[in-house]
């Protein structure tokens, strides 16, 4: 049960989140693949410092994922693929992708 709490929770807060994020900062984060990646991978280094584990990280970024494929026409061609292979994948799937993306941002930070 403390999962699936912890998790409405972290998805409430990001819907939160993204949902009053004005337009012009949502263009900005999303104009090309290198912003996007900066973005998720400040979000990351923050969840580090609140001492996040890398699993609460990735349902984060998969309420994220979730979001943004629901309400966010992708911008380049890397956001398109991302959506098409979250589109693609069940939740499991996703939530692997969404492990894969807290990786790839945590390492560029090293």
């Amino acid at each position: 049960m403390e999962h699936n709490t912890n998790d409405s929770r972290i998805g409430s807060k990001v819907k939160d989140r993204l949902s009053n994020m004005s337009s012009e900062k949502t263009e900005d984060i999303l104009f090309n693949f290198q912003n996007f990646k900066a973005y998720l991978g400040k979000k990351v280094e923050t969840a580090d410092k609140l001492g996040l584990n890398e699993e609460q990280m990735a349902r984060a970024a998969q309420k994220i994922g979730d979001y943004l494929a629901s309400h966010v026409e992708p911008k380049n061609r890397e956001e398109k693929l991302l959506y098409e292979l979250w589109e693609a994948g069940n939740k499991d799937e996703q939530h692997m992708l969404s492990h894969m993306l807290v990786k790839l941002v945590h390492n560029e930070d090293k």
